[in-house]
């Protein structure tokens, strides 16, 4: 057994453990970082930036968001069933630590929202001067570098596997295991646990929550995401929270393809649930956490979004109705060829074609008769209004002209949220809400602030819960290893 001594350990090194990292390093501690994977970043490293609020970034945008106004909707959206002090926390200290970011070499391209229902709030870290994919990956390596700098040490592939508590109840080590099989013993006086939950672990997620994977929930699995962290903090005395996901909808298997597919299928057209009806105004589907609700309590948990040939050619020549920054494409001329190639495979089940209306429904299992009604009900409100749920008009399109398309969609998800009890500082608590001297933890293991349904509407949130989470259990560690 090889035998460490470290002021505090950090247990994953997503955007939370790496926070933390350069926090305590910056404060003069001795860090030591355990990283199941053979790479820091985690999730993360493929993201595209972090919540914040009152930047100077939206200020050179002129955009009309401050932490009062936030903080108002945001607890009014999850009717206060959430901790407000960590909430406003966070939402103080995010303009901060965008700065800090910047300190650390981080360029932002600016300010943006996700949707246009959405707020600015949402921080895209610069890729090659512009805008991309995987920036998250850009600046989850600045604070690495920042933290070695400092002196951190990072074990990769070196999973840690138990916390330890002394004969007073505080931490004194963690002990963990490296890619060869040999066993590591820390001495320390605090840990700090970010390991980034459980969305690769289908049977914690069946324990916690009571998904089926591939049935009910069609999770975005990040490999080695097993919820190893909350286990171990549990088994040191941690008490838990309740588990949720960050809900969206996707087409299982086609989500990521061709992108005109779930661009053209994700417009606000006509949606329906395997009984033929109508549940819910598809304004909404650009806000992928109410949409993933909504099918999730549907039948079977599958919505069908519904088009015809004349909305294709509708959105070729004008343009779609609704863009966001994650499926961003220009050209759909691809979109008839993609869901044919699609429809030929039959492990596939994301599209549906058919020359009738009575076949598409036929074929998706849809019943029949009150689809057709449905269809023709929603077509006479294209000429009128949306007597059912309001829907703008312009978004109104009929379904009239063969071939017909349909899109299979399913709830989804990024990851698990929440499984450890902290309070607004990032201290672990027991069942009896006592503070464990020396336990910390951040990121997606302790994220309950969303209440049920994740708050799309400020995006950016969990990167940014994770990286300012991250900072607080540093600062923590910190003043807690000084006194």
């Amino acid at each position: 057994m090889k035998n460490l001594q470290a002021d505090v350990v950090i247990i994953g090194t997503g955007p939370a453990g790496l926070a933390a990292s350069v926090e305590a390093s910056e404060a003069g501690l001795k860090v030591i970082a355990f990283e199941k994977q053979n790479v820091s970043g985690g999730a993360a490293n493929m993201g595209m930036g972090p919540l914040g609020i009152g930047t100077r970034h939206q200020q050179d945008q002129m955009v009309d968001i401050d932490v009062e106004r936030a903080f108002k909707m945001f607890m009014e959206y999850t009717h206060w069933r959430v901790d407000a002090n960590m909430v406003k926390k966070y939402f103080e200290a995010s303009a901060g630590t965008i700065a800090w970011l910047e300190d650390l070499g981080v360029e932002f391209a600016g300010a943006y929202k996700y949707f246009p229902k959405s707020e600015a709030t949402w921080h895209i870290v610069a890729v090659n001067g512009g805008i991309g994919r995987n920036g998250g990956a850009i600046m989850n390596k600045a604070m690495l570098d920042r933290a070695q700098e400092n002196g951190a040490e990072f074990f990769y592939e070196t999973p840690a596997k138990e916390i330890l508590r002394d004969a007073d109840g505080k931490i004194c080590g963690v002990n963990a295991v490296d890619k060869d099989g040999e066993e590591i013993h820390v001495d320390c006086k605090a840990v700090v646990v970010a390991t980034g939950g459980a969305g690769d672990s289908p049977e914690y997620m069946k324990e916690c929550m009571g998904y089926t994977f591939g049935k009910d929930l069609f999770n975005i699995v990040i490999p080695g995401l097993k919820g190893e962290g909350i286990k171990m903090a549990i088994a040191a005395g941690a008490a838990t929270t309740e588990m949720t996901v960050e809900k969206i909808y996707i087409l299982p298997s086609s989500d990521m393809g061709v992108q005109s597919v779930p661009v053209v299928f994700m417009q606000p057209n006509l949606l329906v649930n395997v009984q033929g009806k109508r549940f819910i105004n598809e304004e909404q589907m650009q806000n992928t956490t109410f949409t993933g609700n909504a099918i999730q309590i549907q039948k079977g948990a599958i919505g069908f979004s519904i088009i015809d040939s004349s909305i294709i050619k509708t959105y070729k020549k004008k343009g779609l109705d609704v863009v966001n920054f994650v499926h961003h494409v220009s050209d759909i001329d691809d979109f008839e060829q993609a869901c044919q190639d699609i429809m030929n495979d039959p492990n596939n089940p994301d599209v549906v074609i058919a020359d009738t209306l009575e076949e598409l429904a036929e074929k998706c299992g849809i019943d029949v008769d009150n689809f057709l009604e449905t269809v023709e009900e929603y077509n006479d409100m294209c000429d009128s209004q949306d007597t059912q749920f309001y829907k703008p008009q312009k978004f109104m399109k009929p379904i009239k002209k063969g071939p017909f398309y349909a899109g299979l969609f399913r709830p989804s998800g990024y990851g698990t949220l929440g499984g450890i009890k902290i309070n607004e500082n990032c201290e672990v608590l027991d069942d009896d809400w006592n503070v464990i001297p020396g336990f910390y933890a951040a990121g997606t293991d302790t994220c309950t602030i969303y209440g049920d349904s994740y708050m799309f509407l400020l995006p950016g949130n969990t990167m940014g819960y994770c990286v300012n989470t991250g900072r607080f259990a540093g600062q923590g560690v910190a003043e807690y290893c000084e006194e």
